[in-house]
Formats: structure tokens, C-alpha cells, sequence
């Protein structure tokens, strides 16, 4: 399947949106509205997968707690692991509070 270029300039515009908005409720709400059930659940787990490995559970033990397989953990890993990681930059984020 090929995937599609991104609309960058809409996508910067969500993102700056997201991050203006103060309101838990609206996001999920909004997110809930934009996504499908399956790419809330495909968020979901991507964001469980990185908590996961921040607390240190094993590549195998998030695979059979999320159902993923290991290659989607694998690359969760590999994130997390590069210089100047915007998933460990999040996760000092969601830490904060």
C-alpha cells in the first residue's frame, strides 16, 4: 500500500491547534470526531507502547499485553532510543502533570 504524502501545511495547523488547546475534553472529543475507532485504538496503542517501555516492560510482554506484534514495538523502541527524541521529550511532558 503506498502511503500518501503529508499535507504539511494542515498539518501544522492542527498541531498548533492541538497545542493551544487547553481543554482535555475538547481534544478527545475532536480526536474522537477526526478518527475512526480503529485509529484511535492504532493512537492509543502506539502512546501505551512508549509508556510501556519508559517503565521498562519488556519488547514480548507489550506485544502480548496490546495484541501488537513485535515489529510495532520494535520501532517504538527505536524512537525512543534516537538523539533528541520527541517521544522521550513527550513523555517529560505527560510527567509534568
Amino acid at each position: 500500500m503506498e502511503t500518501k504524502p503529508v499535507n504539511e501545511k494542515y498539518f501544522a495547523e492542527l498541531v498548533k491547534t492541538l497545542a493551544a488547546c487547553s481543554d482535555p475534553a475538547l481534544i478527545d472529543n475532536f480526536l474522537r470526531a477526526l478518527l475512526t475507532p480503529s485509529e484511535v485504538s492504532e493512537v492509543a496503542n502506539r502512546w501505551a507502547i512508549v509508556r510501556y517501555l519508559d517503565e521498562g516492560m519488556s519488547q514480548r510482554n507489550i506485544a502480548k499485553e496490546l495484541g501488537l506484534s513485535l515489529c510495532n514495538i520494535t520501532r517504538g523502541s527505536k524512537e525512543m532510543k534516537k538523539e533528541n527524541s520527541a517521544f522521550v521529550a513527550m513523555l517529560d511532558e505527560f510527567k509534568k502533570f
